[in-house]
């Protein structure tokens, strides 16, 4: 295992403020657009979220390592995230549980980190200037050179990641005797999800990204469900065009996170680039139709275009965040297909919101 403790590491942001600090993870370099996410706990499924592909991110909880690293906690087969930045990276952990120390598993899966750093003001800037991409070296600490590499990282508007991060081939999850069938759509699903589908009797094919609805629609499911995942969705045009036959044909469709800005393309509702994002477990959201808020677990870039929507003849909302009143969940109207922005499976976060998949399974047995 390295030494990282005495070995300098750089994280330069495209506005061209410089942090120092100390090498975290694997010596290298990465790059990658920086978001920051508020939670206190869940360091591991965070680093494992396919939605997080591509992004370097902060976490404001200042210590990150510290009960180390438990496979049965990912929510995917590898770490997703580009790179991180923490203050206080804790090799040294407490849980009997733990399979290993957050350097061993970050040098495993080549993830280079950055720690020791004033990570309060960091976030600060970014939540006052928006997100940007970055560029973190621990072997390479010339400025410049590394302010060159960065100005040719893509932005992440316009970018199509799902079938990057997306399952190569459908495979299943849960009991083949369960009563429900769920086609289950891979835009970067997290493992938690099927785990709550699985826990209500639900057995789920998923499939890779590209599948159209008639090679899903092949196999006979009750209903179909669209997954959160990475990226720009305005970019995922063929998604768009298997959510608009899904909803054309009378299903019953439920989406979570990017499957709920798709949904809402499907139907003419543009989404939008946002500041910076909500990504925390602790965003309140108030769910318009039993007028009760529930605390959410959160984590994308994008949102829907409210004034689409109040414009829409085939869109309404159901949900609105309290923070900034911005839509976290819409149904479309006379048809059987709801969706909402932020992640009921909750993983980790409070479970105030898993009543949407009894929801969803309602409604396909309705």
């Amino acid at each position: 295992m390295t030494n990282y403790s005495k070995l300098p590491a750089i994280l330069v942001l495209e506005d061209g403020t410089v942090y120092h600090g100390k090498a975290a993870g694997k010596i290298g370099t990465t790059t990658g657009e920086i978001c920051y996410n508020t939670g206190t706990t869940g360091y591991q499924e965070i680093f494992t979220d396919p939605s997080y592909y591509g992004q370097i991110m902060v976490t404001t909880n200042a210590h990150i390592g510290n009960y180390g690293i438990d496979e049965d906690d990912t929510e995917s087969e590898k770490i997703q995230i580009a790179g991180l930045v923490c203050k206080n990276y804790n090799i040294n952990y407490s849980r009997q549980m733990a399979d290993s120390s957050i350097q061993t598993y970050f040098e495993e899966q080549n993830l280079v980190g950055i720690s020791d750093i004033d990570t309060r003001s960091l976030v600060r800037h970014i939540r006052d200037k928006g997100a940007m991409n970055a560029i973190i070296s621990s072997e390479n600490l010339d400025v410049e050179e590394l302010k060159a590499r960065l100005a040719s990282v893509p932005s992440m508007e316009g970018l199509e990641l799902s079938s990057v991060v997306s399952t190569k081939a459908p495979y299943f999850y849960g009991e083949e005797s369960a009563p429900t069938r769920v086609a289950v759509l891979d835009l970067g699903i997290k493992k938690n999800i099927l785990r709550n589908f699985d826990s209500r009797q639900v057995y789920a094919k998923v499939f890779p990204a590209k599948t159209t609805f008639a090679e899903m629609e092949a196999w006979n499911p009750d209903g179909y469900f669209i997954s959160n995942g990475p990226g720009d969705p305005a970019a995922i045009d063929y998604a768009i065009e298997t959510i608009k036959e899904i909803v054309d044909a009378e299903k019953p469709m439920f989406g979570i996170c990017l499957g709920h800005q798709m949904l809402a393309l499907a139907n003419g509702i543009r989404t939008q680039k946002m500041h910076n994002g909500h990504r925390g477990i602790n965003h309140p959201v108030k769910n318009i139709i039993s007028n009760r808020c529930e605390i959410t677990s959160q984590n994308h870039g994008f949102s829907v275009v409210a004034e689409d929507i109040e414009k829409s003849d085939k869109i309404e909302v159901t949900h609105v965040n309290l923070n900034d009143n911005s839509v976290e969940g819409i149904r479309v109207k006379g048809k059987k297909a709801f969706s909402v922005q932020y992640h009921p499976e909750s993983s980790p976060g409070p479970h105030d919101s898993r009543y949407l998949f009894d929801d969803f399974i309602a409604m396909i047995k309705a």
